[in-house]
């Protein structure tokens, strides 16, 4: 140990903490309002920590100045309201800055206090929350006109300046199996700024001479799938010497695996969306992670989705991370424990500071004091299993309690995105972001992101396109499939949105997301000799040229709407 003591605010499951910890830091206390927080960095930290609302610190200078002095003080407010996947990016920011700045409130009072003992402090939070907050806050800022007085400080002296102390770390720099970006802030007092920590891992095209970043495949090459049997067999951390019966590590061997109605919502968001770049479905396992988040979700653009081990199909095909697979990719060690229900512990893992960036930033304030730093980490060699709720369970799930959409739940699907533009099935008005309203629409998406064209089109257009379609090669044989077999499984509206909202097909009917691949599927098996419709003597399409696979998507998605409407 190197006598260095931590206060940690906003501690969740002790990710920035475990970091100091593992590099010789003694943790003294953390403080968070959620009780599986603080129970979990009770568990792990053998301390005594009660739930506390960071506000209370707002409202009380005595609370602060009661507070033991440490040598350091850590925080990560919450990133809830600053991320822009909340409410795409809408949510109300004013709590998220109300936190944070009663965290730097805390830091001033402790930094300028007389005697004071502050060696340094750092803040972590997701990078758009830089937007939301002040470079430089004064006394008065911080509501530390009548402190700063007393101490015969100037209210409108710099109490906390992040301009030039502030950075954007990725996760990945620092050996993490994950490719997180997250903003730190902070300052080494005896600096008088925020220094750095030199990456130890680069990407393939850097040329820094260092590691490869860590990629997911390191843990599927290296620890036991969740459908292993049960065992003794000893298992080593991927990153961290320990070695650890596989009995013995929890929260992993159970089946997280997945609807089909979950994972193809999923799967249509990452490889077909409307207005945001492709991504890989299931996970590259050759790159590191994409983000943890704190929500175990399957069926949206940010889920993390891993083809099973075992052989499925439809149901279960693809699963989720475990959360000891998350933890890993965290940077915990395999012997930490997480504190309650399986969301709970979702939460607390996806809300962590990657271990790896904390311990990275603990190094720097120990070779900026000048203290000799130990090569070998301190870490729990052994779980404590103490009233852990472990969700191992070796068995595989039956799938016989299939999600369903909320009554009226909106539908939009397009079968094909190319040429920066979409053909889209919709029960609601995409303009104007209104309710379903039973009635199925046609229309054409211009552009990427808000305030591009939207062109609406009427039932029965597509007729008006079938002699254009009869030009191109394979047009004829496109027309035979969608007027021959494929018009027979389109149902009334009312159908479609039964159907849409039980997440299933009935009878002969196809449900309307299956409807739209159909059409996805039926256009890419069609040979098409010329690879663009360019419009000379009509104007169906804002745009002179399309690609053809446009404008056949433009003829199917119009049918359907069509037959649904008119049944």
């Amino acid at each position: 140990m190197n006598n260095l003591t931590v206060l940690d605010f906003f501690c969740g499951a002790g990710g920035f903490s475990e970091g100091f910890k593992q590099k010789g830091f003694e943790i003294k206390h953390g403080y968070d309002h959620w009780k599986p927080a603080i129970d979990t960095f009770n568990h792990n930290f053998n301390l005594e920590c009660q739930v506390k609302n960071i506000l209370d610190f707002k409202k009380s200078i005595e609370e602060i100045e009661n507070l033991p002095d440490t040598d350091i003080i850590i925080g990560s407010p919450p990133c809830v309201s600053f991320s822009s996947s909340n409410k795409s990016g809408t949510a109300d920011k004013s709590l998220g800055v109300e936190l944070t700045e009663t965290f730097l409130r805390i830091v001033a009072v402790k930094k300028h206090q007389p005697n004071s003992v502050l060696k340094a402090w750092f803040m972590e939070n997701v990078v758009n929350s830089k937007r939301y907050l002040q470079t430089q806050y004064t006394f008065k800022d911080l509501e530390l006109t009548e402190w700063a007085n007393k101490h015969r400080i100037s209210p409108l002296k710099i109490a906390i300046d992040l301009f030039d102390n502030t950075s954007v770390i990725n996760s990945a720099d620092y050996g993490s199996i994950q490719s997180r970006k997250r903003v730190i802030s902070g300052e080494i007092i005896k600096k008088k700024k925020l220094i750095v920590p030199q990456p130890t891992h680069q990407k393939k095209e850097s040329q820094l001479n260092l590691p490869l970043y860590n990629s997911i495949s390191l843990i599927n090459r290296n620890f036991p799938s969740p459908f292993e049997k049960e065992s003794k067999a000893l298992i080593e951390d991927i990153q961290y010497p320990i070695q650890l019966e596989q009995d013995k590590i929890t929260d992993h061997f159970y089946d997280t695996g997945v609807y089909e109605a979950e994972w193809r919502f999923s799967k249509h968001w990452k490889t077909n969306h409307p207005f945001m770049g492709k991504m890989s479905f299931p996970e590259n396992e050759i790159n590191p992670s994409r983000t943890i988040t704190a929500t175990k979700i399957a069926n949206s653009r940010e889920s993390i989705i891993y083809k099973s081990e075992i052989d499925r199909i439809g149901d279960g095909e693809y699963r989720l991370p475990t959360v000891r697979e998350a933890a890993i990719i965290m940077g915990f060690p395999i012997t930490y424990q997480f504190v309650g229900s399986e969301n709970a512990k979702w939460r607390l893992v996806g809300n962590a500071v990657c271990t790896s960036v904390s311990r990275a930033f603990a190094s720097t304030v120990l070779s900026a004091l000048g203290i000799k730093q130990e090569f070998k980490l301190i870490i729990s060699n052994a779980p404590n299993l103490k009233n852990v709720l472990n969700l191992n369970n070796y068995s595989r799930k039956t799938f016989d309690n299939p999600p369903i959409k909320n009554k009226n739940a909106r539908c939009r699907w397009q079968p094909v995105k190319e040429g920066n533009l979409t053909v889209t099935l919709s029960n609601y008005n995409i303009e104007k972001n209104n309710k379903a309203d039973g009635k199925w629409r046609t229309s054409i998406q211009y552009g990427t992101g808000k305030g591009f064209p939207i062109q609406h089109i009427e039932d029965e257009y597509f007729k008006k396109l079938e002699s254009i379609i009869l030009k191109f090669k394979g047009g004829a044989k496109f027309l035979e499939v969608i007027n021959n077999g494929f018009s027979e499984k389109i149902g009334s509206a009312n159908k479609l949105q039964e159907m849409f909202e039980l997440q299933k097909s009935i009878g002969d009917f196809l449900e309307p997301t299956r409807l739209v691949d159909e059409v996805g599927n039926i256009i890419e098996k069609t040979i098409i000799d010329e690879p663009n419709f360019v419009q000379i003597n009509t104007t169906i399409f804002l745009k002179k040229t399309v690609p053809t696979k446009q404008l056949f998507a433009l003829y199917a998605i119009n049918k359907i709407a069509t037959i649904a409407n008119s049944n």
